[in-house]
This record gives C-alpha cells, structure tokens and sequence, in this order.
C-alpha cells in the first residue's frame, strides 16, 4: 500500500506541475455578461445573490484579478446605460516596489496605487476612476468568504483548465478526507477504551499516562530546540527586506477576540474544553481534547467498577475496535486515490513566484523539520525504544505518506493506528492510548515552526531579539502547543499567542501565509512520525513491565 501511496503522491505532484505550466492561465474575452439571480457553485453552503452586470476575469497560478461591473438601475428610454458599481479584486501579493509603509493606512493607499496602475478593462460610462473599489486578497479561499459573488463568477466564468482540474481533484481528495473523518471519532473512542480496559488494572493506567506525556514533553522541548538552532545558524529575513511591510494584513485577518488571550487564559480554557458538558456533542462536533478526557474516565470508572461491568466494557470496545478496524482497513485500500486528486490540487494551484522572497524562511524550516525527523526522534527509537529506526520508519511509511499529503494528524490516524499495529508490530494497548491522545496534544512540528515563523518575522522587521526572548517564543510555544487542540483555525491562533508574547506585530503573520500549506504538509508528517516513536517507546517499556522474570536456574 505505501507504494501505491507513493507513486499516487508522485504521479499527482508531477501531473499538476505540468498542467499549471501548460494550461495555467486564462483571461475571458473581454466583460462577459451575466444575469440578475443566485449564485452558487460547489463548496458554497447557499447561493449569492447577483444583480447582473459585466465580469471579466485573469486567472494565472500566482495571481487572479476580477473585474466586476454590477448594475445599480435598470435601463430606460432617458437613461438606456444602466448605472453601475465596479470593484476591482487581485488576489496575491502585490508588488510595491520600494515603499516601506509604518501604518495601514499607508499600506492601503500603497496597494491602492498599486492595483490602479494594473492591465484592467476599460471602466463603463459614467464611472469615474475614482469610484471604483479595489481590495487585494491573500487566496482564492479568502475571496470566497469575503466577496463570495466575485468567487462564484470566477468559478463559474474565468477559471483556468489547471485551476478547473486542480478543483476537480480537491472535491475526490476531500471525499476521501471526509471518510477518514467519519470513521476517526468512533475510532478514537473505541480504541482509547480498549487500550485503557486492556491495562487491566488502574495503576497501570497512571504508569502509562505519566510515560506517554513525558515523552511528548521531552520531544516537544527538543524540537523547539532544533528550531531555535537552526533559525539562528541561518537568520532568514535578515538583510533589510521589505516583505514585512508589503504584506502586513489589517488586523481584521485575526480574530479580535482571540488576540488579547494570554498563555494561561488559553490554557485554562483547554482545561475547560476536556470536560465536555454533552459528551454526546462532543462527539457530533470532533472535539477531540474534550472526546478522549472523557473516554479515559469513563474507561477508569469502568476499571475501578471491575468484575461484570469491567469485563462488559471489555467486550463492547474490543468487539467496536474489530469493527472499526475493518471499516478503517477498508476506507485506507482508497488512499492512492485520495493522494493523487490532494497532491495534484496542491501543485496544480500553487504558483512557483510566490517562494521565492521566502525562500530562505522555507529552508530554515524544512532544515529543522529533517533534522528532527532524521536525527532526533530515529536516535530515540534506536537507544530508547531498542528499534531499526529504518525498519520502523518504513513500516509507518503509509501513515507519514498520509499525513504529508492530507495535513491533518487527525484525518492521519485510522491509517498511523493501522500502519503501527499491522505493520510495526505495537501492541493495541499501546498504540490506541498513545496515538489519539498525541493527535491531540503532541505537536513537535507545529512547536518548531511557531519559533522559526515568529524569529523570522522579526528579523524581517528588524527587531533583534534577546537571548531571553527567545526563551520566552520557546517557552510559549511549547505551552500553547499543547493548548492548541480544541481551536479552530489553531496555527493562526498560536502564532498570534507567540506575537504578542514577544511585543511583534500581530498582522505580520500575513507575511508567511502565502507558503503556510506547503510547510504545513512537513510538519504534519513530523507531528505523526513522533507520535508513532511514541508508540515505539511504550510499547518497549510496557513490554518489559509484561515479561516475567526469568526463573533461576
């Protein structure tokens, strides 16, 4: 199966270079026409509502501009040219030469410049240059909640045939997606209750617990040590760049509500979140953190009960975990098909030029990322767990292939559950204690990216941060690393925590979000391959703890 992944991995990659070079741009011919009425396209809950008027539309890999030309009257025999409203939309980064902007308003009026002296069509009579709207987006995700009806007729009128295939292929990699979703709440939930019912007794449990957690302590910390090493052996955005001052997003980009939070108030805030007050919702909603507090003590209860209701519990999560299993074993043979539509929507829409002032940013964190997935954790698995960290790496080779591919530890863990048991050999106890709650909590990858994002962005503002700064962006990173389960939209949310922490701006994340999904792939295959390590590790203790003592001879 890994194979079969990787070539799916490598055919989609491959394919979607060649189609964004070959057919990855597009322009109409000239302002088309459309209808008053609703709007609606895939991935749109309901329909917009349009007035009718003229679109045209550039789309390019790195780049898309919308002209849209809506109408405010109708004709008449006096008026026969409909009054109407243009704004004009790019979506990318724009170029703004040399300016350095202090404050948004002057970024504002910098990109307004900017977008005015753009190749657009002639504006429709009656409207002044001065009237019309220009608003510059950071992706096409971001237009499609902003100006959901410039989103809808660009999908509908002015995409390219790569964009149109890359579309394609999202919607057949996000069934797959969303099946792996499906079965991972009931998984988790029958897994974590077999593998605590399976410790037998609840003293093992608290062994267990305190080992795991350790673990993901230490491997958290080393990380975020990797990371700081590397940022500052490499300083990227060091050297007078303007970036910072080319992209600073308002701070509309973040959520208000969520930029005062200090470090503890997040923290406490995850404390609440693991005792859910519907378990049931809990459940329906995929809050894992709140999902697997209550499972673990449910599971305790249930062990501290003993006799029938222990041996009940027993039975019911190991005949659900068989049947999951099956279901589980049967949705990943569909993995192959899943990875070839991900990778080539991610190639396919994703342009080259966008990299290339962040290029030495991206190399600190790919750097980092490898020396912790090839030094670090292997070094673990060979003198902790007593493991061939290339015997185990391939054996996990499926699940990291997974998680590179879909970004999503979470989505990852029907296929790392299968890949540690059915092909590394850890036990079920193990791995179904171990796993969900790493998905949840341990996050090595995202911990190092945080300090290498947030030291880069202040190199680019020329802000030189002391030796105790720094220990203050690892000591946060690490916190809120752990806290970030239950967030939606949780690296944005971190890096905001980190920000602060330090006196950086908060709107300067904008600077590194045009390549956040590439990295993000990276760290999510560190944060799955350190999980699986853990499993390594456990399972070498618990096995010892198993094994009785030799008889004297």
């Amino acid at each position: 199966m890994h194979w079969q992944i990787l070539i799916a991995m490598v055919v989609g990659a491959g394919l979607g270079v060649l189609l964004g070079n070959l057919a990855g741009e597009f322009e109409t011919d000239g302002e088309l026409d459309y209808g008053h009425g609703k709007l609606q396209v895939y991935g749109m809950s309901a329909g917009v509502e349009v007035r009718g008027g003229k679109v045209w539309i550039r789309d390019a890999r790195d780049e898309v501009m919308v002209q849209v030309s809506e109408n405010d009257s109708l004709p008449t025999g006096d008026n026969p040219e409909p009054t109407r409203t243009v704004r004009r939309v790019f979506v990318g980064q724009l170029d703004l030469g040399d300016a350095n902007p202090q404050t948004p308003g002057e970024l504002d009026k910098l990109e307004q410049e900017a977008m005015q002296g753009m190749d657009w069509p002639a504006l429709p009579a009656r409207v002044a240059a001065g009237d019309v709207t220009h608003v510059n987006m950071e992706s096409v995700d971001t237009l499609k909640s902003a100006d959901p009806a410039a989103y809808a007729l660009f999908k509908r009128k002015g995409r390219s045939w790569a964009r149109f295939v890359a579309d394609t292929a999202r919607m057949l990699g996000n069934l797959f997606l969303r099946m792996l979703k499906m079965v991972s709440v009931p998984l988790v939930i029958v897994s974590l209750l077999s593998g605590v019912m399976g410790l037998g007794a609840p003293e093992r449990f608290g062994r267990m617990f305190g080992r795991t957690a350790l673990y993901y302590l230490a491997t958290s910390t080393l990380a975020i040590i990797v990371g700081l090493t590397v940022v500052n052996v490499l300083r990227p955005g060091k050297g007078g760049n303007n970036a910072l001052a080319k992209v600073v997003a308002s701070a509309e980009s973040a959520d208000g509500e969520e930029k005062g939070k200090s470090v503890s108030a997040l923290l406490f805030e995850q404390i609440e979140n693991m005792i859910p007050v519907n378990p049931v919702t809990a459940a329906a909603e995929g809050n894992f953190l709140s999902l697997i507090s209550f499972t673990l003590a449910f599971g305790i209860a249930a062990l501290l009960a003993g006799g029938k209701v222990a041996e009940t519990t027993r039975s019911f999560a190991e005949a659900g975990f068989g049947a999951m299993m099956k279901l589980t074993l049967g949705v990943i043979r569909l993995a192959p098909i899943g990875v070839f539509g991900l990778m080539l929507y991610a190639t396919a829409s994703q342009g080259l030029g966008v990299f290339a002032s962040l290029a030495w940013y991206m190399v600190a964190v790919t750097a980092a990322l490898l020396i912790h997935a090839t030094v670090i954790l292997p070094l673990i698995v060979r003198f902790v767990a007593k493991r061939s960290p290339l015997e185990f790496g391939r054996a996990m080779s499926p699940a990291l292939l997974m998680a590179f591919s879909s970004s999503s530890s979470n989505g990852t863990l029907p296929v790392t559950l299968a890949s540690v048991e059915e092909r590394a050999g850890v036990k079920n106890r193990v791995s179904s204690f171990v796993l969900p709650l790493g998905a949840t909590i341990n996050m090595d990858g995202t911990a190092l990216y945080e300090v290498i994002a947030v030291i880069f962005i202040a190199n680019v503002s020329g802000v030189e941060l002391s030796l105790a700064q720094q220990v203050v962006i690892a000591y946060t990173a690490l916190l809120v690393s752990i806290g970030a389960a239950g967030i939606p939209q949780a690296g944005l949310v971190m890096m905001i925590i980190i920000l602060q922490a330090v006196g950086l701006p908060t709107e300067a994340q904008g600077l590194i979000i045009a390549v956040d999904r590439v990295l993000d792939m990276g760290r999510t295959v560190v944060n799955v391959w350190s999980d699986s390590c853990g499993c390594a590790v456990i399972n070498r203790f618990d096995q010892d703890e198993v094994t009785p003592a030799a008889s004297p001879a």
